[in-house]
């Protein structure tokens, strides 16, 4: 039981790679807080996690862009909790492809993706504090945050982003709280169009088959369960002296 008796938070944790990770930690013992702006998927989330007898959680519904919910959420945790030893800043959105994007689609692409981690990081510092030195903040970023997209220059922008927040963070809130961020490549997730099917003249599925056969030496796409066993891994005490971290889950494709 790795996070027996420490609470979670995870944004965007009402499908895919969010919820593999809320049932993972609620099975090493943690009491997950299901945060998503969709209600039903959070609640299902919750079902399964009751479902499997290990664990616990509560359903939370957010919209991650308007700070005042952000921080009423973190009240939320104060008042339940008082204290959080797992923020999961897992949020996030594909983002248009190109250049010629509308102010809106910008706005919501930086929303998601940045301004959510920024504000809940900054909401939920004092209750990671209070979690006297069991506090670990994990956010996801992409490959594309690690090398250039080919689909989307804004996508790794942001993401980038998020990457050098998490070694900011990693020295400014030591030795109280480490910070990581994982990378994920191509995952099997319902998110997985959105990625390859921005062109919307060409065929996500062969897109994806050509990626993988090109790009990714492990010839596979990951798994949502796989980035979930990083997430607990970068939560929990078995990486006690890691902080700072960017670590690609990728199948070999930033090796090259």
């Amino acid at each position: 039981m790795l996070l027996e008796n420490r609470i979670a938070l995870i944004t965007g944790s009402g499908s895919g790679m969010g919820r593999a990770s809320a049932v993972k930690m609620a099975g090493e013992g943690a009491m997950v807080v299901v945060a998503d702006v969709n209600l039903d998927g959070a609640e299902e989330t919750v079902a399964r996690i009751k479902d499997a007898g290990v664990g616990d959680a509560v359903a939370y519904r957010i919209d991650v862009s308007d700070v005042s919910q952000i921080d009423g959420m973190f009240d939320f945790v104060g008042r339940e909790y008082g204290r959080l030893n797992v923020l999961f800043n897992h949020v996030g959105t594909p983002g248009p492809a190109g250049l010629n994007v509308s102010e809106a689609e910008f706005a919501r692409t930086i929303d998601l993706n940045m301004k959510s981690a920024f504000y809940c990081t900054r909401a939920g510092e004092k209750l990671l504090r209070a979690a006297a030195g069991q506090a670990s903040v994990i956010f996801t970023s992409s490959i594309s945050g690690m090398v250039g997209s080919l689909f989307s220059p804004l996508y790794s922008m942001v993401k980038g982003g998020i990457v050098g927040f998490t070694r900011a963070l990693a020295l400014s809130l030591a030795p109280d709280i480490r910070v990581n961020v994982i990378c994920p490549g191509a995952v099997d997730t319902p998110m997985l169009n959105g990625f390859f099917g921005r062109d919307p003249d060409s065929d996500p599925k062969a897109n994806v088959k050509m990626f993988i056969e090109t790009s990714v030496p492990l010839r596979r796409l990951s798994t949502a369960e796989e980035i979930a066993d990083a997430a607990v891994f970068l939560a929990s005490d078995r990486s006690s002296f890691i902080t700072g971290l960017a670590m690609p889950i990728d199948g070999g494709y930033t090796a090259r």
